[in-house]
């Protein structure tokens, strides 16, 4: 059993390239995968996607990459001649007007030109996409592995949290199922009881019998007990495989709820009353784990 709760970040430097993944999942229906990389790396996001795809199978996994290259070759620098002589002639122009003539050209006045706008330009050169991708799907899957042992690892809390709260849910069930029986007796006392208190001298026994009986009818719980036995088998199966176990688990946990509701509703009876209500509080505490079970 996994959780859908993982975290990994790693960070692999080789030739000048520096390379960090940042990898958080969450519990989420199916795979829902967030990719925020540089503008640089686009051609990239297929495959990460597709890596991602192969390792995690649910939830919601937001991947942050940042990336920087510090090698020589990763800028080149470009000077605008054209422009640059423009600017020497506007400044020799510029001190012709002032001093009536043109004075000579010195290291400060490169200077100057220089520091204009677009005169020198610095570009990026274009990446080597198969280095960068190798680099990038590598610090991938070490980000990935730390979120898989990290998933592993929430995933014992939860199978231990999980059968806890089934054990409960058993133990609730065979009370019920205890007190099942002395229902229709406890309703005929009641009955007998009230008979008494109206002044009835004589009470019709097969009539109070019949009555007995269609209440026992109606308050009859035995099939919802049995398949609480049933689903509460069938999860403790889920709980015990390896793989995919979530949605399973999901579908029976609100299996369990449907037979509470159900024996709430039939058992006139306050103790079992008090029991399901109980019940229902585990199982809710179930489904909320459940959610996270990949």
């Amino acid at each position: 059993m996994r959780s859908m709760t993982g975290y990994g970040r790693r960070q692999v430097s080789r030739d000048g390239r520096e390379m960090t993944v940042e990898v958080k999942t969450v519990n989420h229906r199916f795979l829902d995968l967030a990719c925020r990389m540089p503008r640089a790396l686009t051609f990239a996001e297929d495959a990460v996607r597709k890596q991602i795809g192969a390792c995690l199978r649910r939830g919601h996994a937001d991947v942050n990459v940042t990336y920087v290259n510090t090698r020589q070759d990763a800028r080149e620098v470009r000077l605008d001649e054209g422009l640059a002589l423009q600017y020497k002639e506007a400044l020799l122009s510029a001190r012709l007007l002032t001093r009536k003539e043109r004075s000579s050209f010195t290291d400060q006045d490169v200077a100057w030109i220089v520091a204009q706008p677009d005169v020198v330009q610095v570009t990026v050169k274009e990446e080597d996409q198969e280095a960068v991708l190798s680099l990038l799907l590598e610090t991938l899957a070490e980000a990935l592995s730390d979120v898989a042992a990290m998933r592993e690892r929430e995933g014992k809390a939860l199978k231990e949290d999980l059968t806890l709260h089934l054990n409960e849910v058993a133990r609730l069930r065979d009370e019920i199922a205890l007190l099942a029986p002395e229902v229709p007796l406890t309703y005929q006392e009641k009955m007998q009881a009230r008979v008494r208190e109206l002044g009835v001298k004589e009470i019709d026994p097969q009539r109070l019998a019949q009555e007995v009986a269609l209440m026992a009818d109606r308050c009859a719980i035995d099939e919802e007990l049995s398949r609480l036995i049933s689903h509460i088998a069938q999860m403790r199966q889920a709980i015990a495989q390896e793989g995919e176990t979530g949605r399973r688990l999901d579908f029976l946990t609100q299996e369990l709820n449907r037979e509470a509701n159900t024996i709430g509703s039939k058992a006139s009876d306050a103790e079992i009353t008090k029991l399901v209500v109980a019940m229902k509080s585990e199982i809710e505490k179930l489904r909320e784990q459940v959610q996270n079970v990949e």
